[in-house]
């Protein structure tokens, strides 16, 4: 806490500064007498049991099921945002339940399901109730999978790493002007998150959603497969996902097929060599 009563969140690359009785910009987090209190702990607005390749996990124990977990929040701002109904409003707009950490491990046991996944909106918002669950999980013999924008601090990222077994991240582009416009972030963050990953052992997936005029031009994704080439990452899976209209970018029209194609073919000579095409 600073002398105005200001405190400053520490937990990602926005360091937003909180006023006493305010929430940062991921709406989930507020200054309760100068220190931040996370509004989300214990309550999440959404559970469901998925198929593990709708996070997209396309070799991570293929045919499996998980257990999906969600609290609202997200640090991004994304014009396209597929969950904004809970990623983009304060928890106070959402319904939600009250599951402890250890109740959401029996519903997973319960429900036969091998895994959870921290899900829909940004987990990493409401980090220390995804950690306590997935602590929890570990002991229980369980997988956790963490699907996340990656825009997160490295101190608060190290200590939940030894809990996550598989992550896809979603990398939005290879532009930081583009992730300045479109998502209201930057994009080395991201890059460090899955290094980090990689350098934890974390089985990595990585998701870009190839949009018409934003992020689809050949040099983009170019530049995108050259940085995992050379960073020991041709191995990782790459899913080019389709996009459809959404949210604000409703004038935007979905992906044509032949450009996923085109962004395939530059992928694969480029090395990467585990490619996918998403939402076709």
């Amino acid at each position: 806490m600073q002398d105005d009563g200001v405190a400053q969140c520490q937990l990602c690359p926005h360091h937003c500064r909180i006023l006493p009785g305010k929430t940062g910009l991921c709406l989930s987090r507020r200054n309760v007498d100068g220190r931040l209190v996370s509004e989300v702990y214990g309550h999440p607005c959404a559970i469901a049991v998925d198929p593990i390749e709708k996070k997209p996990l396309y070799h991570f124990h293929p045919g499996t099921t998980c257990l999906s977990i969600a609290c609202t929040g997200c640090n991004f701002r994304c014009l396209n945002c597929q969950n904004h109904d809970i990623s983009q409003v304060a928890p106070s707009q959402v319904r939600h339940i009250d599951l402890t950490p250890g109740q959401v491990v029996d519903i997973c046991i319960e429900q036969r399901c091998p895994g959870i996944a921290y899900t829909y909106t940004e987990p990493l918002t409401w980090l220390e109730y995804m950690t306590d669950t997935a602590r929890l999980a570990h002991e229980r013999g369980l997988w956790n999978i963490l699907v996340t924008a990656g825009y997160v601090c490295q101190e608060p990222l190290r200590d939940l790493l030894p809990y996550i077994d598989a992550a896809n991240i979603d990398l939005k582009s290879f532009s930081d002007d583009t992730y300045r416009k479109v998502s209201g972030g930057s994009l080395a963050p991201v890059l460090n998150t899955i290094l980090a990953m990689r350098d934890a052992g974390v089985w990595i997936e990585l998701t870009n959603l190839v949009i018409p005029g934003i992020n689809d031009s050949p040099d983009n994704i170019r530049a995108l497969c050259r940085w995992m080439a050379d960073n020991r990452l041709q191995d990782t899976l790459l899913h080019f996902s389709r996009f459809f209209p959404r949210y604000r970018m409703n004038d935007t029209p979905p992906t044509p097929l032949k450009t996923l194609k085109m962004a395939r073919q530059i992928a694969l000579d480029e090395g990467i060599q585990n490619v996918y095409l998403g939402n076709v």
